[in-house]
């Protein structure tokens, strides 16, 4: 497993660690790393997955960001460069967003991406 730099990989807002954090505590583990994942998919051929994860996988790239492990796979780290997560919560929306500097277009439901 490989350490990168923050700025040259995921950067992940303090709102979305702490909602990270908070996912993480009602599931009553601490050995849980938040995956960040492009997968094939969607309507414009790439779509983002997030989940917590256990497992260490061959190439991954792990992150510490605002006190969360944060790991990304080999395949999906040049997807990611730059990328931004935050979340949100508001009255049309709940969820984590992705602000991708490397997506070149995306659906209308902005779940996939291009």
């Amino acid at each position: 497993m490989t350490t990168e730099s923050v700025a040259s990989s995921v950067v992940l807002t303090d709102i979305a660690a702490g909602k990270v954090k908070s996912l993480l505590e009602q599931e009553g583990r601490d050995d849980l790393n938040l995956r960040i994942a492009v997968q094939p998919g969607g309507c414009s051929g790439l779509r983002y997955q997030l989940f917590f994860d256990d497992r260490d996988l061959d190439g991954d790239t792990r992150m510490e960001i605002g006190g969360v492990g944060v790991v990304v796979d080999r395949m999906s780290v040049p997807y990611l460069g730059g990328a931004v997560i935050d979340f949100v919560d508001t009255i049309e929306k709940q969820g984590f967003t992705i602000d991708n500097p490397n997506a070149t277009g995306s659906c209308a439901c902005g779940d996939s991406f291009s």
